[in-house]
């Protein structure tokens, strides 16, 4: 498993007018963890694009438990369970402290520049292989 702790401080705009941050900034923040997290294990995003690969999200899904508001710091815990085949699915914690305050997920696929789908580089799944730990190691902290 790859397991990753990114640290977010909530911003005003992220914000709406019922002072809680806003729904769609927790899949930027999922997002922010990925980047990340592909940046620790060695395979920077942009070395992906630079070769014409994409890795577009395929699914995204979030569940909203408790509210996070301004200048709140928070963790956004990234978890890779399964190694990558064709599809790749990654589950996001947003906690403040110890409370949950929100789950998600988000599958991915490699494509070319055209759109055509891929199984995921050799060197990709290399790199993945040299990162998984067991469930009970300590998570990477970005």
């Amino acid at each position: 498993m790859i397991h990753t702790i990114s640290h977010i401080r909530v911003r005003y705009a992220e914000t709406d007018r019922m002072d809680v941050v806003y729904h769609s900034n927790y899949l930027v923040w999922f997002e922010t963890a990925r980047i990340l997290m592909l940046d620790q294990i060695g395979i920077p995003y942009l070395e992906i694009e630079a070769r014409g690969l994409r890795l577009p999200v395929l699914t995204a899904s979030a569940e909203y438990k408790r509210p996070a508001r301004f200048d709140d710091r928070l963790d956004i815990h990234l978890f890779m369970r399964d190694k990558p085949r064709a599809r790749f699915r990654f589950d996001y914690e947003v906690r403040r402290g110890d409370t949950i305050l929100a789950t998600g997920s988000t599958s991915h696929g490699f494509m070319d520049a055209n759109g055509k789908g891929l199984r995921p580089p050799e060197d990709f799944l290399a790199k993945i292989n040299d990162a998984w730990k067991p469930e009970d190691a300590q998570p990477i902290e970005l």
